[in-house]
């Protein structure tokens, strides 16, 4: 049975979580990101654990060209999965924040995903099957004041995601979106957010988020939460609460304590 995975985001985090875990179920894969030298070391780890086959691409996919340049290099090879992980955020007001991050923020968070989408999707419809899974968030579900861009980018992937899905699960291709709450990786150093409620709390672990989601995603289920506590918020408790009172009680969870 073929099970070729591709997955962006790999060198770290819960990309590399989805990688050492396809390997488990005996799957080949293509790992990409932008520090080589860590997709060489897990490359490593998981040839030496397992019977499987792993090509590393390194490469900025928020680049202008990133997501084509990752396409023409791996075109022609069937791709059973796609794992679209790359992303990153970033705390502060947003006209305080530098316009370039934001714009980076979208191209990787938005444009590669959509790109990725479009062309590894349009091959696995000609190919009648293949599954992807776009990692979105728990910010999907709401307004982030003090990550304004953030949010609304993992707004759009999970509404893209799921819109995907319907069209394409007529032709053999399911669209899934992971939307875990905190998790305990390098994310919350890269965007800022360490000594915020969000994050004092502590998370899940990379694994379990990605067990979570690559399981939901061969069960070609639409929206996984991995936090049971927060699934039921969200579905159950948050629509019902006032708008303003969300937004508020957004921000404080990411304003700085200290």
């Amino acid at each position: 049975m073929p099970n070729i995975a591709l997955i962006t985001g790999a060198s770290a985090g819960i990309g590399r979580e989805f990688a050492r875990y396809h390997a488990e179920k005996g799957g080949d894969m293509i790992i990409t990101a932008r520090r080589g030298d860590a997709l060489d070391e897990l490359k490593a780890e998981i040839e030496a654990k397992h019977s499987v086959s792993v090509t590393t691409i390194a490469l900025d996919l928020g680049a202008a060209d990133g997501a084509d340049k990752l396409y023409e290099a791996v075109k022609g090879q069937r791709i059973d999965i796609l794992i679209n992980n790359a992303g990153f955020g970033g705390h502060g007001r947003f006209v305080d924040r530098d316009l370039a991050d934001d714009h980076a923020m979208i191209d990787l968070n938005i444009d590669a995903l959509v790109t990725l989408c479009h062309r590894i999707g349009k091959d696995m419809v000609a190919q009648g099957s293949g599954k992807i899974l776009n990692v979105s968030s728990t910010a999907a579900y709401m307004a982030g004041p003090l990550q304004a861009t953030y949010f609304a980018t993992k707004a759009f992937v999970s509404s893209f995601s799921q819109a995907l899905d319907e069209e394409m699960r007529e032709h053999g291709v399911t669209v899934t979106a992971l939307e875990p709450g905190y998790v305990e990786t390098e994310f919350s150093a890269v965007a800022n957010l360490e000594n915020t409620a969000l994050t004092s709390g502590g998370g899940a672990t990379a694994r379990s988020a990605a067990k979570y989601g690559y399981d939901a995603m061969r069960r070609g289920e639409l929206r996984a939460i991995n936090d049971p506590k927060l699934r039921f918020i969200l579905n159950w408790v948050f629509p019902w609460m006032p708008n303003r009172m969300k937004l508020k009680q957004m921000r404080k969870m990411q304003e700085k304590t200290g």
